[in-house]
């Protein structure tokens, strides 16, 4: 226990300040906030295009701001889920070691309930200002990525297909939240952010292929055929990201918006085909780089097309 003297100290004061700050900085770093930003720009941008088709005379404001609390939530606890679960594996790995659970900064246990508190919170949030069908989508997400998707990391090269499933649903929460339904252009959303994650995920699973082998995880197969898979798992979906971007262009409307989606499908199909072919890192990177900037920028011009009718 730390006497009167030494908690008079400004040196000890100073100390204790800046451990404070790096247990808030450590339990915020569970929550994945630069994941969570994609999150919520594909959650609000769906909400936006749900009320948007649905003609209402003045935006309900506060109904998105409870669907994307509750979304980011349930998210954030999903991450602090995760890394209790990975914990032993993320040690292993150069890339991960150094997050809070891994690294010994926080309890497990403190992660248990920091994830579990979140969850339960962000599905009360959704189940209070959008309503049942965007909570259960919200609570089926939480399960699929952690009970599906996680274990199957370390079992088979098809995780990136399974998780695809539960990371693609953010824009259905928005969508049904606006909406109470889930239409069929709530499923294009789906579609486009489902085949999205391909390209992405390969581009991440390539540049750590021996951090992923040192922890003992199955993303991406081992021997001969693991550049064809990689290859096949970036090109494939991006060729049908392409035909997906425009499938929310109705005959006769939307010129502008599919001019756009054409032009992005296009440099983020370029970064794909040079990374399947050259399966460098700096390639790697780029292909990571053009998805970052292509998926915000893609629903931006969905938005634009929506308001404008261009």
């Amino acid at each position: 226990m730390a006497t009167a003297s030494a908690l008079a100290d400004p040196t000890f004061a100073s100390r204790d300040r800046v451990e404070r700050f790096a247990g808030l900085h450590d339990f915020l770093a569970m929550t994945k906030p630069e994941v969570n930003l994609l999150v919520a720009i594909t959650t609000a941008a769906a909400f936006a295009l749900g009320a948007s088709a649905a003609h209402v005379p003045l935006f309900p404001w506060m109904r998105f701001f409870g669907t994307l609390a509750g979304t980011l939530f349930v998210a954030s606890g999903a991450a602090a889920l995760n890394q209790w679960m990975e914990r032993d594996f993320d040690a292993r790995m150069h890339r991960t070691a150094r997050r809070p659970v891994a690294a010994g900064r926080v309890d497990p246990s403190m992660a248990l309930a920091l994830g579990a508190l979140l969850s339960l919170t962000g599905m009360a949030i959704l189940l209070g200002a959008s309503g049942r069908l965007p909570s259960l989508l919200a609570a089926a997400t939480l399960l699929g990525y952690l009970l599906l998707y996680t274990p199957s990391k370390r079992r088979t090269p098809l995780c990136t297909a399974i998780g695809a499933i539960p990371g693609a649903v953010p824009p259905l929460i928005g969508w049904a939240a606006a909406r109470g339904r889930l239409d069929p252009e709530a499923w294009i959303l789906f579609s486009i952010l489902f085949l999205w994650q391909f390209p992405h995920f390969m581009a991440i699973a390539w540049m750590y292929r021996d951090d992923y082998d040192r922890a003992g995880y199955a993303v991406l197969p081992r021997g001969d055929g693991r550049e064809q898979f990689v290859a096949l798992q970036t090109m494939l979906p991006l060729l049908a990201l392409g035909i997906a971007s425009l499938l929310p262009v109705a005959p006769g409307r939307g010129a502008a918006y599919a001019l756009g989606a054409v032009v992005l499908g296009l440099g983020f199909l370029a970064r794909g085909a040079q990374f399947a072919l050259r399966r460098s890192a700096p390639a790697a990177r780029a292909l990571l780089s053009a998805s970052i900037l292509y998926l915000p920028l893609l629903f931006g011009l969905m938005l634009l097309a929506r308001w404008t009718g261009a």
